[in-house]
């Protein structure tokens, strides 16, 4: 099992020192509360996750969904913000954690004065469903519920409870009624339960805090639950009891088939793993969306004001997602997202597409702040909901496009081309007429800037993407993508002119964020990776170069240098992960082999103990920085570690390009007999 440790590591310094739950809370004393935010794991049911500390606190968690408001929201405010709070009587003088193997269930052992007391949480998957959920069949009914196991595995411990119950962010207390020997019941006096299993004793403080004690047999099991109930009587039937224990093995084995059946090997097999494993997590299971982060307003900067909620789908997001979970070999997501996109997006309509939406597929994500909340570390203001979804950025209907190529060209499990259905085919062929008709206009870009829009590179770079993917699939199924081709290939040739002729700078020698800008953007290292240019070419190496050169702090990339490039924001974030991981990627397409390795080894040491990421990096303390964990990191992770795996393997370059990663993971599923 790893020790327990934060994320305390100095830029460039060793990552190998530990440190004590003990050690991190009384380090947690002088943020007032707050614990690094790598101190957390997650556990979740593919509709919703939690949140929990080192120490045997759960922090974090909406229900019953992802988008749900928070009914433990300590890690926005530490004092006001709901928790539940497990520990051996008399504090936690140390311990250590792991996810059991290829899962999501989390066992935390933590060491007291009179012996250890072990946890085991997990959220499990819908019941009802003769297929299992992970397996990509919806036909079951959420459980809404984190199982806390308590075990006594060496003598006798006094377990002692903590818990805040709230609804709406804090905004509401909850009411508690005491069941004695079972546990309580919380409601919000309207329609809105919680259950609360314990059959220790237990007590009601007022304004939903309750405190509790029970002593636990060495050798002996018990359980802690709390749960979304729809009513009353739904929530005084889950302290009658059930079987929790056989409800965490059978989720436990649900992950472990999916866990097992990633087609990762190599020196970096266990992190691909987990960043698969973290990927699932966030998938919506009911509608196939797909999740950019569990959190809301985990800042970018401690006291900014650069903190958003990720708890929606974006559709960049989402199909960069799908594009690592293929790469492990998982298609039972690609095909319930497409599904999910049809629905969404009816037919035919590219003009209805949006960058995002609800996990139920709702188009109105209405942005506010949460002023009774303080923030993580004080940092304002707390958001729910998103203003972003209604801006215009060009580059989603390149990333659907390339997206679906992908998928396509993978084959389905006998190796051939999967059937298109007539609908997804219309929609995205309406597409690339949409393309042809708006890549002209400027946009808020990948970034999604909150300043005036502008022609930016990337932008117009994935839409010469889409073009050129929607002529691949026009030339491959002409019966299912019916448009006009000849348009296409003409604005794809006067995409491909505009940008070398408007996108790259000669004096700097490098491609720029936007027409007319001399600011450097990160997001220029995914030409050769979608095969625009290939890493090679003098100018995308000048590019590559320039970029890690300017937008590189301690070694780890910014995504740009938020005072020179006009965003709409005060200055200052850390380095975006997702951005360093491009640069190992490119490292690698150039046979920089021994350097792409350096810096993917150096990055993995900002994961926590867990092997999760947040979205950025201090570049000055390695504290993890943004919401978490992140699809983002952990989708670029997989993207570069598969490529460095095979140049270890070769010691040869190994291009980045869709197509090419296509190509192998054919290869791969050849080499091992899964398709005929």
């Amino acid at each position: 099992m790893a020790p327990l440790r934060g994320n305390s590591e100095p830029a460039g310094g060793d990552a190998t020192a530990t440190s004590t739950p003990a050690a991190i809370l009384a380090a947690d004393l002088s943020e007032r509360g707050y614990r690094p935010i790598t101190d957390y794991a997650i556990v979740g049911d593919a509709q919703s996750a939690a949140l929990v500390a080192s120490d045997g606190a759960v922090d974090w968690l909406c229900l019953p969904h992802f988008d749900s408001p928070a009914v433990l929201c300590r890690i926005l405010d530490a004092a006001r913000g709901g928790y539940l709070a497990l520990r051996p009587a008399g504090g936690v003088t140390g311990g250590h954690r792991r996810y059991r193997d290829a899962s999501n269930v989390l066992e935390t052992t933590l060491d007291g004065p009179a012996g250890a007391l072990r946890l085991t949480d997990a959220m499990p998957l819908a019941e009802g469903d003769p297929t299992p959920t992970l397996d990509g069949v919806w036909g079951g009914h959420g459980r809404h519920r984190l199982i806390r196991l308590l075990d006594a595995p060496t003598a006798a411990v006094d377990v002692e409870l903590a818990a805040r119950l709230v609804f709406d962010f804090a905004a509401t207390p909850a009411t508690i009624e005491l069941v004695p020997g079972r546990g309580a019941i919380a409601h919000d006096g309207g329609h809105r339960y919680l259950a609360l299993v314990w059959t220790g004793e237990l007590r009601d403080l007022g304004g939903g805090e309750l405190r509790g004690s029970l002593v636990l047999p060495a050798g002996s099991r018990g359980a802690c639950v709390l749960a979304h109930a729809a009513s009353a009587e739904a929530a005084r039937a889950l302290l009658a009891g059930e079987d929790w224990a056989e409800q965490v093995e059978e989720t436990d084995a649900s992950w472990r088939r999916w866990g097992s059946g990633c087609t990762v090997s190599g020196p970096y097999a266990d992190a691909l793993r987990r960043s698969a494993l973290v990927l699932k997590l966030l998938t919506f299971e009911p509608t196939g969306a797909l999740v950019a982060a569990p959190t809301t307003s985990l800042p970018e900067v401690i006291g900014g004001v650069r903190n958003w909620d990720y708890r929606y789908c974006w559709l960049r997001d989402a199909t960069f997602t799908l594009y690592a979970l293929l790469l492990v070999g998982d298609r039972t997501a690609a095909t319930a997202f497409w599904q999910w996109i049809e629905r969404v997006c009816g037919v035919s309509h590219p003009e209805r597409l949006q960058i995002m939406y609800g996990v139920h597929g709702e188009r109105e994500l209405p942005e506010r702040t949460l002023d009774h909340l303080s923030g993580y570390r004080d940092s304002r203001p707390v958001r729910v909901g998103n203003g972003a979804c209604d801006q215009r950025q060009l580059d989603v209907y390149g990333e659907v496009l390339d997206a679906f190529w992908f998928f396509y060209q993978l084959g389905g499990e006998d190796g051939r081309p999967p059937a298109v259905d007539p609908d997804v085919g219309a929609l995205l062929a309406a597409i690339a007429d949409h393309i042809c008709a708006i890549w002209r206009q400027p946009d808020q870009g990948l970034w999604e800037v909150r300043s005036g829009p502008q022609h930016f590179v990337h932008s117009k770079m994935m839409c010469w993407v889409g073009l050129d993917r929607a002529l691949c699939l026009a030339a491959r199924e002409p019966e299912a993508f019916r448009g006009d081709t000849a348009r296409w290939a003409a604005e794809r040739a006067a995409l491909r002119a505009d940008i070398l002729a408007n996108g790259y700078d000669e004096r700097l020698g490098a491609f720029t964020m936007a027409y007319g800008s001399t600011a450097l953007d990160a997001a220029a290292l995914r030409m050769p990776l979608v095969g625009f240019l290939p890493a090679d070419d003098p100018r995308m190496r000048s590019t590559i170069e320039r970029i890690q050169a300017d937008l590189s702090v301690n070694g780890l990339l910014l995504r740009y240098r938020t005072g020179e490039a006009e965003d709409g924001l005060p200055p200052g974030e850390g380095a975006f992960s997702i951005c360093t991981f491009w640069l190992v990627d490119c490292l690698t397409a150039l046979g920089r082999i021994d350097e792409a390795q350096t810096l993917f080894e150096r990055m993995l040491r900002y994961a926590s103990d867990l092997g999760l990421f947040a979205e950025e990096v201090d570049p000055v303390s390695g504290a993890a920085l943004g919401n978490y964990p992140q699809a983002f990191t952990h989708l670029a992770l997989i993207d570069a570690g598969v490529d460095l795996t095979e140049a270890l393997a070769r010691r040869a370059p190994v291009p980045g390009a869709s197509h090419e990663r296509a190509k192998k993971v054919r290869r791969g599923r050849a080499a091992r007999g899964e398709a005929k």
